[in-house]
């Protein structure tokens, strides 16, 4: 079968009714008129030039929007495009090649100029499509190739064809329960990318910030030697109330080795608790170190730690929340 796209169109789908309309599907990054651009490798350059405070990753992005928008579709193609209030599909067939057209959006004439011209072949109602391709199409990605299964079933909704869900009476709840958790697998992974890319300093102060999310005052020790105490936290801020607990915190790739932990521990007082946090994980036999320490010790990785700060968000203070800044998501039960 021929490709199918999907095309979102514009934030909350804005412009869909434009797109029904006009008989039309809309791009935009304001890189101007894509004409005369040969090929994905001098369109690269091009937005290299027009974003130069773009790192590769997001050059690559952006590139695989605009590239597919520009090279990749064909006339004959399958389009999609959805209406969140009607909760629809169009489905349609792209019958033009590439259209720069400045003139669509004239609020910013950059922001939507990328025009393919689409018959429009019906619509087909959310409700009457598969489990499983509802979860495919429920990606905000702005632009994206559907594959065979979901394309499929589009065509055999379009065509008002009655078929029995993939998934047995009771258990669309389960698929839904599975998707949540591939969410949240995302989620957690998208976290610790945020946590990786801050500095040595501001690490020490998230680390902080989730001690006094959960209650504790915080001493956090100025740049330069520190004994082995990153922080020192407590109920009074001053460590003269139980439970004083000092942290050690290493933001590096390596894992710690057991004679990390030793030297830690050997730093302690009685009636301490220690806490290490190291990004990089630790060894087993680092593990095994802090288990048989006779101050209680407790070894903190960075999926431990992205669960504490999710855990504690809410509690977080400006000054924490600046420093990984995140928000809330609403999942039906």
């Amino acid at each position: 079968m021929t490709n199918m796209w999907m095309v979102r169109a514009g934030e909350s789908g804005f412009l869909i009714d434009r797109f029904e309309n006009e008989n039309i599907v809309v791009i935009g990054w304001e890189i101007g008129d894509l004409t005369n651009i040969n090929d994905k490798e001098e369109l690269k350059n091009l937005i290299k030039d027009k974003f130069p405070d773009k790192t590769e990753k997001q050059i690559i992005s952006i590139l695989s929007v605009i590239g597919r928008f520009r090279f990749d579709f064909n006339m004959g193609d399958k389009v999609v495009s959805y209406n969140p209030q009607e909760r629809t599909y169009l489905v349609g067939e792209i019958t033009s090649d590439y259209i720069f057209d400045p003139n669509f959006y004239p609020e910013n004439p950059l922001e939507y100029c990328d025009v393919r011209k689409v018959k429009w072949l019906g619509k087909v109602k959310r409700d009457d499509l598969l489990t499983s391709t509802k979860n495919t199409l429920g990606s905000v990605i702005a632009l994206f190739k559907i594959y065979d299964e979901p394309a499929n079933d589009l065509l055999r909704a379009l065509d008002g064809k009655k078929v029995e869900d993939d998934v047995e009476l009771g258990s669309e709840d389960e698929s839904i329960e599975i998707l949540k958790d591939d969410m949240l697998s995302k989620s957690h992974e998208f976290v610790k990318d945020k946590i990786v890319k801050l500095d040595w300093d501001e690490m020490q102060d998230l680390v902080a910030g989730l001690l006094r999310a959960m209650g504790y005052k915080t001493r956090v020790s100025p740049k330069g030697a520190d004994m082995g105490k990153d922080i020192l936290a407590s109920p009074d801020g001053l460590g003269l109330e139980d439970p004083r607990i000092v942290v050690e915190v290493k933001h590096q790739k390596g894992k710690m080795g057991a004679d990390k932990i030793r030297s830690f521990t050997g730093g302690l007082r009685s009636g301490s608790r220690g806490l290490y946090v190291s990004t990089g994980g630790f060894s087993q036999e680092a593990k095994y170190e802090a288990e048989r320490s006779e101050i209680p010790i407790t070894l903190m990785d960075l999926d431990m730690l992205v669960r504490f700060i999710v855990q504690y968000y809410d509690q977080f203070d400006n000054d924490a929340r600046s420093l990984i800044p995140l928000t809330k998501i609403y999942w039906p039960i």
